[in-house]
């Protein structure tokens, strides 16, 4: 639908203030066909060719770029579970930023002054908070949480759960691993899934691989190229293939 036919129908909500291209495509129904309305508060900006789905809600000054996709119902076989196309509050905080490109899963919360970049991908589930960076090239996977002021880099791959405490930097083209099983449809086993979890303020580097399990410490720094395959303690240097502590961060 077009925004003057959402508007037409009652299911479009949007301040005086707020500015909505005639170019951009709205969605209210799921796969289910439970209609949800959009809501776009004041000064919140969505650009042409943009596709909104039902149950959107925009912040102050949140902006919507060019092609991005906002809401799509999680539809299809993942995780152990055939997902039926559900839809969900999708809600994107004040001056959040989602660039041209991206797509932005239904019962997604980016929270205030975040930008989710150029092609990048939020699964079902994920929480994202204030002031954090999430680069182009991005795929986050479902029911993963990020903190505030994290860096994700471009080009980086978080699997399904991973918890990225406050301050979390992560290089680019950082792996993470949560199946130590590599369990696919199989009928007689569920996967076992354990993501890796990165605390407070801990530096991965560019090209990284982090196994299932893992937890990277606080303040803890992994150099680039480093295979993790056991944790890393809060403060501790580690880096190599596979990783191993050589010292303390210094600060």
């Amino acid at each position: 639908m077009t925004m003057t036919e959402l508007d037409r129908v009652g299911l479009l909500h949007a301040e005086p203030t707020a500015r909505i291209s005639r170019f951009a495509l709205f969605v209210p129904a799921d796969h289910l066909g439970v209609l949800r309305p959009v809501v776009v508060a004041g000064g919140a900006v969505i650009c042409a060719f943009a596709t909104v789905h039902g149950g959107v809600a925009l912040a102050e000054n949140a902006l919507v770029e060019e092609q991005a996709v906002i809401g799509k119902p999680e539809h299809g076989y993942a995780v152990g579970r055939i997902h039926p196309g559900a839809g969900g509050m999708t809600l994107l905080g004040a001056e959040s930023v989602i660039r041209s490109g991206a797509i932005v899963y239904a019962d997604v919360e980016v929270a205030a002054a975040t930008v989710v970049g150029h092609q990048s991908v939020l699964r079902t589930g994920v929480r994202v908070g204030a002031e954090t960076v999430l680069g182009h090239h991005l795929c986050v996977e479902r029911g993963t949480w990020i903190g505030q002021r994290v860096r994700c880099s471009p080009g980086s791959h978080i699997t399904s759960s991973t918890h990225l405490a406050d301050e979390v930097f992560l290089g680019a083209g950082v792996r993470t691993v949560n199946d130590k099983t590599l369990t696919w449809r199989d009928p007689n086993r569920e996967p076992i899934l354990v993501p890796p979890r990165f605390e407070t303020g801990a530096k991965v580097g560019t090209g990284s691989v982090i196994m299932g399990g893992v937890t990277i410490g606080a303040r803890a720094l992994v150099g680039a190229g480093s295979l993790v395959t056991r944790d890393i303690p809060p403060g501790a240097l580690a880096y190599g293939h596979p990783a191993r502590v050589h010292g303390k961060v210094n600060r």
